[in-house]
């Protein structure tokens, strides 16, 4: 199949980030942070930087399980950022530790080689330019920085893309039914992926796919070329 970007790259309708933040992906949140502890296995400490946060479930449950992390969390979506605060509130202790802040890839303005950990899920789909994500994080990273970056995996067929749908949405609101199809469809593969970090010379990143439908780019940041 061939990419069709999103119709829109930032969720900032209301009803849409409500539909979003009220649904359940424990399931890719819980893998997302299962490849985290594999990658880390010492234990997340310092400072980390999560790209494109939406409504902070990830970065909440990690500084909930490491008391030495601190995290900026950035999302171009002032609606989503809202959810956050919402879902901060619940959890007294945390929000001294993370920081929210309403930026944008790939013009966010972040500290070069500050972040011992980069993270990311679920962004890259929404980012017209493959290689927006990767130069941010090349940016940032500290060198050695533990990165993950992981995503939806575009569907080979359009049989393939109704069956993911079918399989993962089928009760879903219509709202969500539709921004997971146009999600898979505005994915990226693993090929382009792997293609898009060797071109920019990142080195330490391994790309492979982590479930049915979600790929992870994940290592340590030993530079660029």
């Amino acid at each position: 199949m061939q990419r069709v970007p999103e119709p829109e790259e930032l969720m900032d309708d209301p009803a849409q980030a409500a539909a979003y933040a009220g649904a359940d992906f424990s399931e890719a949140n819980e893998l997302f942070i299962r490849l985290l502890r594999q990658l880390v296995p010492q234990g997340l400490r310092g400072r980390a930087l999560d790209l494109g946060c939406g409504p902070a479930d990830i970065p909440i449950a990690l500084l909930r399980e490491y008391p030495a992390l601190r995290i900026d969390a950035i999302d171009g979506a002032p609606s989503m950022l809202e959810q956050a605060r919402q879902r901060l509130a619940l959890h007294p202790g945390v929000g001294e530790r993370l920081h929210l802040s309403c930026q944008r890839i790939p013009s966010a303005e972040l500290p070069a080689g500050g972040y011992d950990c980069v993270m990311s899920n679920s962004l890259l789909h929404h980012l017209r330019e493959l290689g927006d994500l990767w130069l941010n994080i090349a940016h940032c990273a500290a060198r050695g920085a533990a990165v993950l970056v992981m995503d939806l995996a575009r569907p080979e067929s359009p049989l393939a893309l109704d069956a993911l749908v079918e399989t993962y949405a089928l009760n879903a609101p219509e709202i969500l039914r539709r921004d997971f199809r146009n999600s898979l469809c505005a994915a990226w593969t693993v090929d382009e992926v792997r293609e898009q970090i060797a071109e920019l010379g990142l080195r330490g990143l391994e790309v492979s796919m982590v479930s049915d439908r979600h790929w992870a780019a994940r290592g340590h940041l030993a530079g660029a070329d």
